[in-house]
């Protein structure tokens, strides 16, 4: 999809060159998240930086943001792309989180008092109440919806009570965020709706064991319609 170049911006220095940086990294991120740099894609600094209107200097800061981010790749000849559909970390960050979440989940089940199911409810309650997708903002869901998706898996884990495993979990979405979105754009008949609310109803009903089956299955779903993609990746119309 083509790229529309921005106005020019002022001199860089001190705090102006890093609130550029900053809005740099926004729109480079919000529009690999949206589709607009294809799986694969190049990521050149030159031709960003033109379009952006800024700094070579300004670009990588914000390009090495997104790498470390999960949503980039550093390549060995120092240039960036968009993470590919065939990158084996989707699987990896898969197979970490039903490794840890369930277990996460569990510890929640037994320790979460009747605060932390009254947040877990309202967590629902939101997620449910928040549209996925919007006429206007692209084919991938919003970010509205992104933040209370995440709200409401942290709130069913955080009843844990620790956490190391919190942070740990913090780290996995961050890097499973682009993965989450390509796998919802090519499974729109999955019903997300039926396994948040499977989550929630399990969780609050005690039930570690289907609680952490639910959960398992929930995680395993993402990333399977990405290994699928896999198989036909090379013959994918680019966006």
């Amino acid at each position: 999809m083509p790229q529309t170049a921005h106005t020019p911006s002022p001199p860089e220095s001190g705090s102006g060159k890093q609130m550029l940086s900053e809005q740099v990294h926004a729109r480079l991120r919000n529009a690999i998240m949206r589709g607009e740099h294809a799986p694969g894609d190049a990521l050149k600094p030159h031709d960003l930086a033109k379009q952006q209107g800024v700094s070579l200097a300004v670009v990588r800061e914000a390009l090495v943001r997104l790498v470390g981010e999960g949503l980039a790749d550093r390549l060995p000849n120092r240039g960036f792309a968009v993470p590919a559909y065939s990158d084996r970390r989707w699987q990896e960050i898969a197979e970490a989180r039903r490794a840890v979440e369930p277990v996460m989940l569990r510890m929640s089940i037994e320790r979460g008092d009747v605060d932390w199911e009254a947040r877990v409810r309202a967590a629902h309650h939101r997620l449910a109440r928040t549209p996925p997708y919007l006429p206007d903002e692209g084919e991938y869901y919003t970010e509205e919806w992104s933040e209370a998706h995440r709200v409401f898996h942290r709130t069913l884990l955080d009843g844990c009570g620790n956490p190391v495993l919190m942070d740990t979990f913090d780290r996995l979405w961050t890097a499973s965020e682009l993965a989450r979105r390509w796998s919802a754009y090519h499974n729109p008949d999955r019903d997300a709706v039926a396994e948040h609310r499977r989550l929630e109803e399990t969780a609050l009903a005690r039930d570690a064991d289907a609680a952490a089956e639910v959960l398992t299955l929930h995680l395993t779903l993402t990333a399977a319609v990405l290994a699928d993609e896999d198989e036909d990746d090379d013959a994918r119309p680019a966006k």
